[in-house]
């Protein structure tokens, strides 16, 4: 009688193998995909919810912050500043002086009523659907939100 040996080959089991490694190559992909977006979800929120806190300051003082490190939780308007998922740092905020002031459009300084803000965040996923909106770039020189930027900045203004 002819003794039968149970178990794989070899070769059948760097086929299983190399099955398993493409199958979680691509579960990885699509998780990866799936995480920039939550960020991205997070960010935006981030945002919505400065804005939120930025319209309280105005309310409260009639002029927006110079800065909002410290103006909007010192004040109680928020009580922590929301920070990049990512980079872990402040999101983008320039204030703008007062429209009828001669330096209209511009950085707003100490003695100017800050009438107006940009408020930025860079995005992962630059096709968005946030970014298809007219709110959807950052001119850091021109402090404006206006053109389509394709680094994939989300900006909001007042």
């Amino acid at each position: 009688m002819r003794n039968k040996q149970k178990g794989f080959t070899l070769i059948e089991l760097l086929v299983v193998i190399a099955i398993i490694g493409i199958l979680s190559s691509v579960v990885l992909a699509s998780l990866n995909t799936a995480r920039q977006k939550g960020r991205d979800a997070r960010r935006i929120s981030d945002v919505k919810q400065t804005q939120l806190a930025l319209e309280l300051y105005y309310d409260s003082n009639q002029t927006y912050p110079l800065t909002i490190t410290t103006s909007l939780t010192g004040g109680g308007y928020i009580p922590t500043l929301p920070l990049d998922p990512v980079s872990n740092v402040a999101y983008a905020y320039v204030p703008l002086a007062e429209s009828g002031d001669s330096t209209a459009a511009t950085t707003c300084t100490a003695p100017d009523i800050c009438a107006s803000y940009v408020l930025a965040a860079t995005l992962e996923v630059t096709t968005n659907t946030v970014l298809t909106n007219s709110y959807n770039a950052y001119d850091f020189t021109g402090a404006a939100c206006t053109t389509r930027d394709t680094a994939g900045v989300y900006c909001v203004t007042p």
